[in-house]
């Protein structure tokens, strides 16, 4: 359970990781994350809480620091309904939940921005007070087994200890 933080199509990694903000280290760059999308929200994101977007997250480049940002910020999982393909397996490389969505309420997505969302994992539904707000689209098993492990390398490290 956490808030979650709405936003539209096509949020680029240039949006989650802006490049004029490359060369610093993560701690400074994750400042900057989503500041013109909403500047409010690198202040006051908080673990635990997600990102619901529409089209396209993640489109454009393949900076991993869009995904690593997400996570260094403690994003519980970002459900958009479609992903940038780069960007998809980065943040499952890096252990960052990504999880396509199909919208199914009544209610505008705008309409539950910051307010408190929960995942039903077993039945694959998005809930919030106002009742249930999206299917999610499960995602393969050998990806849950990365992401309960924390991405790839943790992964294939558990992998080769239980030989």
């Amino acid at each position: 359970m956490g808030k979650i933080w709405v936003f539209g199509d096509d949020i680029n990694t240039d949006a989650l990781a802006p490049g004029k903000y490359m060369n610093a280290p993560l701690e400074q760059q994750v400042r900057y994350c989503l500041e013109h999308e909403d500047a409010e929200f690198a202040q006051h994101v908080k673990p635990g809480d997600m990102i619901l977007a529409g089209a396209n997250f993640g489109v454009g480049s393949s900076r991993e620091q869009a995904a690593e940002i997400l996570k260094y910020l403690g994003i519980e999982r970002v459900l958009a309904q479609s992903f940038g393909g780069i960007f998809f397996r980065n943040a499952i490389n890096l252990g960052l939940r990504v999880q396509p969505y199909q919208w199914v309420s009544q209610i505008n997505p705008t309409a539950v921005h910051r307010t408190d969302v929960w995942v039903d994992e077993l039945q694959h539904l998005i809930h919030a007070e106002h009742g249930h707000l999206a299917d999610l689209k499960p995602l393969p098993d050998f990806m849950n087994d990365m992401l309960r492990h924390g991405g790839l390398i943790p992964h294939l490290l558990h992998k080769n200890t239980r030989r």
